[in-house]
């Protein structure tokens, strides 16, 4: 890593936090277009099947009809040539002709035209105008079975539905069937009521150290106070155990220490709603001890969020200073008792890292970034600015940090590995003129790291500690800047973001790589907090024991223990992983990655036993049948996959393919004969699959409508079909997971809020119970082998959130749905915190 990258790295936080609205804008413009283009696609498959299906019945119902009823056969052909007759009705093949014609004239003229996206999007219309078409029309199936209803035929009805049997949900204007199972008897009378079970937040895993500065302190009680997501964890470091604040609606993005050491100032981005407007960002002033907000800080004043926060200390603490993450990067001063701003103004149009109080004068405030370090005096409520001149010296790209020595001097670090001290020189009267004023110049400059220094630490009797970028080290300078000793921290966990002083014996430590250590110099470091670097999709829980494991975009596939709230272990793949499954024997654990690639990983020796690959597109399901000799690997390539498994899960061989969805796959379940499966695709497809006979899809969905399931992580399907939200468009939902005792139901959303429903909820709008903290969307859930806990990963806040099952009774959930009177007891809507 070369310096230039580790400039790139240092304002990583505050580039993108400058110029995201355009480009967000346009991400979700693409994705929606690409929605629009698979969904319409898909329609056109499904109406194609739909008729190809009516071809193939209609000659078997007349069967049925003349077998019945030899009069029958002259009704129904009366019902053929009301609909349409034979010279008008379009015969499957026809149809797909009459499509396939459209097409090619389509793509002709394009050919003509130019711009060929747009033209593939007008073809995509005009296919799936076609197919519409197509499905509007009289259904001659329905019609016939409605015949051999009115025949009185006990026998011939024995394959048919009626209207009230099955209902349909619709996701973007398509409309999804579900079928009623047979033991409710009224559905319009079920009652869906929150489950009695509730989550409690038991334990946050990681630290969001890859792209923010100072945010780690060391509290009297022997705590560490840090943040990762939308939480702010104190972890007492010698007990092991956690307290949140939870108080923040968006990511923490800054942290500051009160004076008295109990105070903490925590301030956090804006973030957008469900609807995608803009909330408003603000600092909160809250109690170390009690957990409770004193005060709430500028909202509806800071733009974007709040990028840095300090207490000031001459007068014990009495002002806050903030800059926000607006283009001017607005520099303002609050009374943190009334909540009420003392003065504000621009800063700088550059990306700001730092800002802080001098210790002994609370008029004076300094700021650093990019290219700049600036010294401000506040009198009368206004602000006066004075830029620190680099004479003779190189400018650096980035000011990283500052600390106030104590002689009143200002200590820098730099990106280019130097720690520049900076004091106050007279005016220069002979080369500026009679009207110059003082400055503020560089006084010293000293070598201190190769690449940049990230982070300055004073300790008590004027010691200086500093951390480093590319070399990873923590060196210990005198008062007057001379060396004293140094270390470097293993490569694995990156570089130093940020030091905390331990009562002047031990030192924590945040990493790049979202790792606290703890350690001395003689003795070395230890990580007491780690966690992943990227986005986390993949999530699977053990079947007998209380460990989980996490894969995602960093390549790494760690192993959890959820009793002692640690890393058991961690690999580094060539590829990132997306989905995991664990082996019903508990033995192995099988890893699905981006390239279509799949690993099997001995859980004790972590040492791949076994790998495959399935097309050239990424695994999204890896699911084990429930005696564990099959299984089933989902993928983009619209196929599942399923392989028999022997030895103990350590020896594939390929069974079969699943071929029937015109999208890729997003979930699947096992029934729990381990003869059936369930599956979802991107395009809301419901389809079941007969394993046993081959992988063969079964045309009558109805058929399935009684089967159990070993699982349920489909988001589509008559059991979850309430835990949709109105208007929902088909990625509002990212996974979901029923509870091993069936009682309840977790769902993973795009609105950074973990749900809990009762299983099942089959009825719109069903009630749950909602549980924030997450700070992006959360991608996955899980249960453990026991339901004492649920986990939940966020995509790109990195952060893995345990949380406890408290409350519900002991009993199957089939009960409520043997009768339609079944009711379960009201609970009201749990607090958030």
């Amino acid at each position: 890593m070369n310096s230039s990258t580790n400039s790139l790295d240092d304002a990583s936080a505050d580039s993108s936090a400058e110029f995201p609205d355009r480009a967000s804008m346009m991400e979700v413009r693409l994705q929606a277009q690409e929605d629009e283009i698979t969904l319409l696609k898909s329609s056109l498959a499904d109406a194609l099947r739909r008729i190809h299906l009516h071809d193939q019945l209609l000659p078997l119902l007349k069967q049925q009809l003349i077998a019945v009823n030899p009069g029958a056969a002259r009704v129904l052909n009366q019902c053929c040539s009301d609909g349409c007759t034979s010279s008008r009705r379009p015969s499957s093949s026809s149809a797909i002709d009459g499509i396939r014609h459209s097409a090619t004239r389509v793509r002709r003229n394009s050919e003509k035209l130019g711009n060929p996206e747009k033209q593939r999007k007008r073809l995509d219309k005009k296919a799936a105008s076609a197919a519409n078409l197509l499905t509007r029309s009289p259904s001659l199936e329905n019609r016939a079975k409605e015949l051999i209803a009115s025949a009185g035929s006990p026998g011939s009805r024995r394959g048919t539905y009626s209207q009230e049997q099955s209902i349909k949900m619709f996701i973007r204007g398509r409309p999804i069937t579900m079928y009623i199972p047979s033991n409710i008897q009224n559905y319009e009378d079920l009652k869906m009521e929150p489950p009695s079970e509730r989550l409690q937040l038991d334990w946050v895993y990681g630290y969001r150290g890859r792209d923010c500065r100072a945010n780690l302190y060391f509290l009297p009680t022997g705590e560490a106070v840090y943040f990762i997501a939308c939480v702010v964890v104190l972890y007492h470091i010698n007990n092991c155990t956690q307290r949140h604040y939870r108080k923040h609606t968006d990511c923490v993005r800054c942290l500051t220490l009160h004076p008295d050491k109990v105070r903490v100032a925590s301030g956090q981005t804006a973030g957008v709603d469900k609807d995608g407007k803009p909330l408003q960002p603000c600092v909160h002033i809250w109690d170390s001890v009690t957990l409770v907000t004193l005060q709430q800080i500028g909202l509806g004043t800071f733009q974007r969020g709040v990028g840095s926060v300090a207490f000031s200390f001459a007068d014990s603490g009495a002002f806050l200073c903030v800059i926000d993450d607006s283009n001017e990067h607005m520099l303002s001063v609050w009374d943190c008792n009334k909540g009420t701003k003392h003065a504000e103004v621009k800063s700088t149009n550059e990306a700001v890292f730092a800002v802080e109080f001098n210790p002994i004068d609370s008029t004076n405030i300094i700021t650093c970034g990019k290219s700049h370090v600036y010294f401000w005096t506040l009198s009368a409520g206004q602000f006066t600015k004075k830029q620190g001149i680099f004479g003779k010296y190189k400018k650096p790209k980035f000011i990283q940090c500052f600390v106030f020595s104590l002689t009143g001097d200002v200590l820098t670090g730099d990106s280019e590995g130097n720690i520049l001290t900076w004091g106050k020189s007279a005016a220069d009267i002979k080369t500026l003129g009679k009207g110059a004023k003082e400055t503020f110049q560089i006084m010293r400059q000293t070598r201190a790291h190769e690449g940049s220094v990230f982070t300055l630490c004073t300790l008590q009797g004027g010691a200086l500690l500093s951390g480093g970028g590319k070399d990873r080290k923590i060196i210990r300078w005198s008062a007057d800047l001379a060396p004293e000793r140094e270390c470097e921290i293993p490569e694995k966990f990156g570089a130093v973001r940020t030091i905390a002083d331990m009562n002047g014996k031990e030192l924590l430590v945040g990493t790049t790589r979202n790792a606290i250590l703890r350690g001395t110099f003689s003795n070395g470091f230890v990580a007491i907090v780690q966690g992943h670097v990227d986005e986390m999709w993949g999530l699977a829980t053990h079947p007998s024991q209380n460990i989980f494991l996490t894969c995602g975009h960093d390549r790494q596939v760690c192993l959890w223990n959820t009793e002692e709230h640690k890393l058991d272990w961690c690999i580094i793949l060539e590829e990132y992983g997306l989905c995991a499954g664990f082996c019903p024997n508990g033995s192995v654990v099988s890893v699905g990655l981006s390239s279509g690639r799949w690993v099997v990983l001995d859980l004790l020796t972590r040492e791949v036993v076994s790998e495959s690959i399935d097309g050239n597109e990424q695994l999204s399901v890896m699911r084990y049948s429930p005696d564990g000799s099959f299984l089933a690997v989902g993928s983009h390539d619209n196929f599942i996959y399923i392989y028999n498994v022997t030895e103990s899960g350590r020896r594939y061989i390929r069974f079969g393919k699943c071929n029937g969805h015109s999208s890729f796959i997003t979930h699947l379940d096992w029934s729990k004969d381990g003869k059936y499966i369930m599956s979802n695709s991107g395009d809301y497809e419901i389809l079941y699959w007969d394993i046993a006979a081959g992988c063969k899809l079964l045309r009558n969905r109805f058929e399935s409508k009684d089967r159990e399931w070993a699982s349920y992580t489909c988001v589509l399907g008559f059991h979850v079909m309430g835990v949709w939200l109105e208007g929902s468009d088909g990625t509002d939902i990212n996974a979901l997971c029923r509870s091993h005792s069936e009682r309840v139901v977790a769902v993973a959303d795009d609105f950074c809020k973990v749900h809990l429903f009762q299983y099942p909820c089959p009825k719109p709008k069903a009630p749950s119970h909602k549980y924030d903290g997450h700070g992006s969307h959360v991608t996955n859930v899980c249960f453990t082998h026991s339901d004492s806990h649920l986990l939940s990963i966020g995509g790109k806040d990195t952060c893995i959130f345990q949380w406890k099952v408290i409350g519900g009774e002991v009993g199957e959930s089939k009960e409520r749905l043997a009768s339609a009177s079944s009711t379960s007891t009201s609970s009201p809507e749990p607090a958030t915190n």
